[in-house]
């Protein structure tokens, strides 16, 4: 059976409490209690030595004074206690049984209906204890003190005792109703934001990404679930914004060969065109740039796989990249962009094919976003810890916008779509991924109209 936050943390409030008024029940019963019982018989002892004390007074020039010695007596037997005196000689100069034998029996009885009624089988008896008269040194008599022992609790005490009971039972019930009061109230506070996430995050699976939790809470972390599932949801708003944008770019890359083939292949098939080589020349060139498209995309799938093996070896970056870089001489010379390589030795242990294939591109698009007259700078750096590509054109740039996705699959910031200008939109998504595979990093900085930076990071082994 599954409960609800609200119950649980409810539930868990009246747990607690229940739980600390237990032990404190516990305590103030069993560790308390023997303190006072400690207490109570050290009351015992000192009243025994008080009455002691009283009558050692009432011995002058070898006379009793037994009048006060009869009070004394009265007063012990009205707190607990049944007091005999005698001389040397063993005669009874006042005995408490004797004076009032009945409420001597009496008392004992209600000291031991006391006892019982707070400890069951509670092992109690009459106790008697001596104590020597003694003047200017002299033993002239005895007192015998008899009261229930080992202790016992007149009905203060157990007046004291059922009330501090009574009073801790009253804290235990206050105590789980305001437990229920402030759980309810605390478990509405916190499952109601929840509750506002899981909404949210049902619409979004529903596809609906504009849903947003307005909803603050002042608990860290449930204001940091609920910004985290702002996030995703706007994060998959633009995700699903920018899937759309690729598909309408993948039908336009298709669309255009698919189309220009169909309509010259129906013109050589109603004959109003002639199957020259210069039309199938045409056609030829048509299926080639639908072949490259596949092919793109099917490296990129490669790439991005899990399984992506790399042949690593030693490689010094700078002879890599001069080597590329005669590779793009005509195609810079051909465009007036110059192209300029510094840098100095750097030698990291990467697969030498796929970092080449990360500079063509990062080179392929600066050259494509150059115009003539500009220039293309590309950079070799080695820090502590890391090697730095750096590739700097002073170009159109990149909008603001579009920053956050250059690396998007088929994303292109040129609105025109224009495979010449713009390309597949997958060179970048597959720089990155093969730059990661080497478990590197690659920026990018860049403004319109001045130009754009890419800087690629590989660690050295």
């Amino acid at each position: 059976m599954k409960y609800s936050l609200r119950t649980k943390l409810t539930l868990s409030y009246i747990f607690i409490i229940l739980l600390l008024v237990s032990l404190i029940f516990f305590f103030t019963n069993v560790v308390l209690e023997k303190y006072f019982q400690s207490y109570i018989i050290r009351q015992q002892e000192e009243r025994n030595k008080e009455v002691v004390s009283l009558i050692n007074q009432q011995y002058r020039d070898d006379v009793w004074n037994r009048d006060v010695i009869e009070d004394i007596g009265i007063y012990a037997l009205e707190n607990g206690l049944i007091v005999k005196v005698k001389d040397l000689k063993g005669n009874v100069i006042w005995d408490a049984t004797v004076h009032n034998n009945g409420l001597c029996t009496q008392m004992l009885a209600h000291m031991a209906k006391n006892m019982e009624s707070r400890y069951k089988n509670f092992d109690g008896r009459y106790v008697e204890n001596s104590y020597p008269l003694y003047k200017d040194n002299l033993n002239f008599g005895v007192v015998e003190i008899g009261y229930y022992g080992p202790f016992y609790f007149n009905d203060s005490d157990l007046d004291f005792i059922n009330s501090l009971n009574k009073v801790l039972i009253g804290i235990g019930l206050i105590s789980v109703l305001l437990a229920v009061v402030f759980g309810t109230i605390m478990a509405r506070r916190l499952s109601q934001p929840i509750s506002r996430v899981i909404r949210a995050t049902q619409i979004i699976a529903r596809g609906d990404y504009r849903d947003r939790i307005v909803e603050e809470s002042s608990t860290k972390e449930i204001g940091e679930m609920t910004s985290a599932i702002n996030n995703l949801a706007e994060t998959l708003e633009k995700q699903e914004a920018l899937r759309k944008r690729m598909s309408l770019d993948v039908a336009h890359e298709f669309r255009t060969p698919i189309a220009t083939l169909q309509s010259h292949l129906e013109a050589m098939i109603d004959g109003i065109w002639k199957p020259d080589a210069m039309r199938l020349k045409s056609c030829h060139e048509e299926v080639l740039r639908i072949g490259r498209m596949v092919r793109d995309i099917e490296q990129l799938a490669k790439f991005e796989g899990e399984n992506l093996i790399l042949n690593k070896e030693k490689v010094e970056l700078s002879e890599l990249i001069q080597t590329i870089v005669y590779n793009f001489e005509s195609d810079f010379k051909n465009k007036g962009v110059e192209l300029k390589v510094t840098g100095n030795k750097c030698i990291v242990s990467v697969d030498r094919d796929k970092i080449s294939q990360v500079i063509v591109n990062l080179l392929s698009n600066a050259l494509k976003c150059t115009p003539e007259g500009g220039t293309v700078e590309i950079k070799v750096a080695g820090l502590e810890k890391d090697a730095v590509i750096i590739v700097k054109d002073n170009g159109i740039g990149i909008e603001k916008e579009d920053l956050p996705y250059i690396f998007e699959r088929f994303y292109r910031a040129d609105r025109s779509r224009n495979r010449n200008t713009g390309g597949s939109g997958i060179g970048l998504t597959i720089a990155k991924s093969l730059v990661e595979a080497h478990r590197g990093k690659i920026e990018v900085k860049s403004e319109p109209g001045k130009g754009s930076e890419f800087t690629v990071t590989l660690p050295y082994s």
